[in-house]
């Protein structure tokens, strides 16, 4: 007789009791590894591929941060993609558009700007600036020295999903069709919204997220705000129409951990990627300590154990964030862990 194994594999199927015990694992255990990129050895190398790559040779130069355990297809997380992007005065960047929603978190530099659906975004250190999905986008410098950002994108989850498009745009920039950074002037001031203006989609409707008022929130809440346990003063980035993440897939937060601070270890299924703002300090990620200073990117994947700790008595430390929370949210699948 035929091997009935063999037989029935030419027939497109499989024993399940075979795969029982790897399709249903008693708790996630993610491809992706904690890991940690520091800003101060990869600029170097930034600027030299500035100078050395024309914009024939590399449209965009971008350094990705590639999570060990995710080298191909690259990714930093089983979701998310980091890269840190470098534009000099007098480039431009092809504009296009794509399934997959993005966003710039800005590192250095000034007079650069992002082109998205015709309204032309300012970029500034500590701004935040979205690209939501299938949105023209372009960018162009018109300044000195050279404009770093963190570039943050879904494309991961959107290629597992086979749902992702891109189209280039029919000429290299967008004219401008909108005064510069009116979404910002019209959203960002809180509780106060446009009457006249419906509500477009899932999207927030806010082109970038000034620096100067999240200075301004922090501020205002001062040492008063108890903040939590495990992620100290932590704020969100939210759609003004709803309250919601800034994005359905990407849910953005900026936090601040007070001097001597030391998180009560948590994990949860979404995974996160941070970006130090300022400060220095140690995450320990299931064991594993990533000791980060300022402008450095580190990933924490999901269902993994993490701890924050501030290494200053005197002085604050600053953490950006986003993370695939929504999206683990909106399927049911969210759970967390505070030990």
């Amino acid at each position: 007789m035929t091997d009935p194994y063999e037989a029935i594999a030419r027939l497109g199927t499989a024993p399940l009791w075979r795969y029982y015990g790897n399709l249903f694992a008693a708790e996630p255990k993610s491809r992706a590894v904690p890991y940690l990129w520091r800003y101060a050895a990869l600029r170097p190398y930034l600027l030299h591929f500035a100078d050395a790559l024309s914009l024939e040779e590399a449209e965009r130069r971008v350094l990705m941060l590639v999570n060990p355990g995710l080298t191909e297809p690259p990714a930093t997380t089983t979701t998310l993609y980091a890269g840190i992007q470098v534009i000099v005065p007098g480039e431009t960047a092809q504009a296009h558009r794509h399934t997959a929603a993005a966003f710039r978190f800005i590192i250095e530099g000034r007079g650069a700007y992002t082109t998205v659906n015709g309204e032309r975004v300012h970029m500034h250190p500590g701004d935040l600036l979205l690209t939501p999905g299938w949105h023209w986008h372009d960018h162009a410098h018109e300044g000195d020295g050279p404009m770093l950002w963190l570039d943050g994108l879904d494309y991961p989850l959107v290629n597992a999903l086979d749902a992702g498009f891109f189209e280039l745009y029919g000429e290299r920039t967008q004219k401008a069709a909108a005064p510069d950074d009116l979404s910002s002037r019209q959203f960002i001031h809180g509780r106060l919204t446009p009457a006249w203006d419906p509500q477009p989609g899932p999207n927030s409707p806010i082109g970038n997220y000034p620096w100067t008022e999240t200075a301004r929130a922090f501020h205002a809440i001062a040492d008063d705000a108890v903040g939590s346990d495990s992620d100290g003063v932590v704020l969100e980035y939210t759609n003004p129409w709803n309250g919601g993440p800034v994005m359905p897939t990407i849910g953005c937060r900026i936090a601040r951990l007070r001097p001597g601070f030391r998180g009560t270890p948590r994990r949860q299924t979404p995974s996160t990627i941070y970006h130090v703002v300022r400060g220095a300090g140690v995450t320990t990620v299931d064991g594993q300590r990533l000791e980060w200073g300022e402008k450095d990117v580190f990933a924490v994947p999901g269902w993994a154990l993490y701890e924050h700790a501030n290494a200053s008595a005197s002085s604050d430390a600053v953490l950006f964030s986003y993370t695939d929370a929504p999206a683990i949210t909106a399927l049911g699948l969210y759970r967390e862990e505070i030990r």
